[in-house]
């Protein structure tokens, strides 16, 4: 007895079943939510080790670190009362804020000189651009000993403004990618309406491209800020004075000639990681709308 064959012409119905149709694209839903899991535990796994660590004694951080037994709270009792706390948030935040304001400042109006302004050549244009955003790819070591040498020579050594310029300069080009790849988007009909109704060349960049600009100027701003709190090269060399310390440089005080307070340490860079977490927290809507809109279609 033979099997039934399925006539030509026809079709199976449990094959077009929507149900099957979706299983291939379930599957690789399921995939990629696991690679993204694993992705956030290898990210947090370190910050979830400092936290750990810091409330390890010394002794144990070498010895044995995932001992549960001996966690104590010294270590925060020592890098809060060891650490000018106040001082060196203020100095950081005080940096933070001219070195931001005045690198976003001078950023915008860079991009808009980019992207508005009609040049002779187009290829000088284009170079003006990558000539700029060729900063992306110098490492900050390089950068040292030249910075030094200028700070001694501008007399500016040791103060807060050796730390404010090198952060505007380091800060532009990222400032500038973004800027330039949202304002290459962003259409001009708004800018030619408000130059007809008369508006100057600096209140239609002020008060009309600028504020249309938001989403970038936030994530422009969260992460220069984050990026001074975490710079240490620059700190390290170009201030010697300790009324002068900022947040990088305060963990480092754990660390001796001879000997290394790990739990200290560990307790110390808690203290600077919490706020920046904080941040990103609170403002993470904006720094990815911020990224999205300026860097994935410039």
């Amino acid at each position: 007895m033979s099997a039934p064959t399925i006539p030509a012409g026809t079709h199976d119905a449990a094959a077009d079943h929507p149900a099957h149709r979706r299983r291939p694209g379930r599957r690789l839903g399921i995939t990629l939510g696991a690679v993204a899991y694993l992705v956030t535990f290898l990210i947090v796994l370190p910050l979830l080790w400092i936290l750990l660590l810091s409330f390890q004694p010394s002794g144990n951080i070498l010895g044995n670190p995932l001992a549960f037994d001996n966690l104590t709270f010294d270590n925060y009792i020592n890098a809060i009362t060891g650490l000018p706390l106040l001082r060196m948030y203020a100095n950081t935040i005080f940096i933070a804020v001219a070195s931001v304001t005045i690198g976003t400042a001078i950023s915008f109006m860079a991009a808009f000189a980019l992207t508005r302004m009609v040049f002779r050549r187009r290829r000088a244009q284009s170079s003006l651009r990558l000539y700029l955003l060729a900063g992306l790819a110098v490492p900050v070591y390089i950068l040292l000993f030249p910075v030094y040498r200028l700070d001694l020579t501008l007399g500016i050594f040791g103060t807060y403004w050796a730390l404010i310029l090198p952060y505007i300069a380091v800060t532009i080009p990222f400032n500038i990618l973004l800027m330039t790849g949202f304002l290459r988007e962003f259409p001009t009909e708004i800018e030619e309406a408000a130059i007809i109704d008369g508006v100057g060349l600096w209140k239609l960049c002020w008060t009309v491209v600028l504020p249309l600009m938001r989403p970038v100027i936030a994530t422009i701003l969260i992460f220069n800020v984050v990026y001074v709190f975490n710079e240490f090269p620059f700190a390290s060399i170009l201030i010697n004075d300790p009324d002068m310390v900022t947040v990088s440089l305060a963990v480092s005080r754990f660390q001796g000639q001879y000997t290394v307070d790990y739990g200290g340490m560990m307790a110390a860079a808690t203290l600077v990681l919490v706020p920046q977490l904080i941040i990103y927290a609170l403002f993470q809507r904006q720094v990815i709308a911020g990224m999205t809109v300026g860097a994935v279609k410039g």
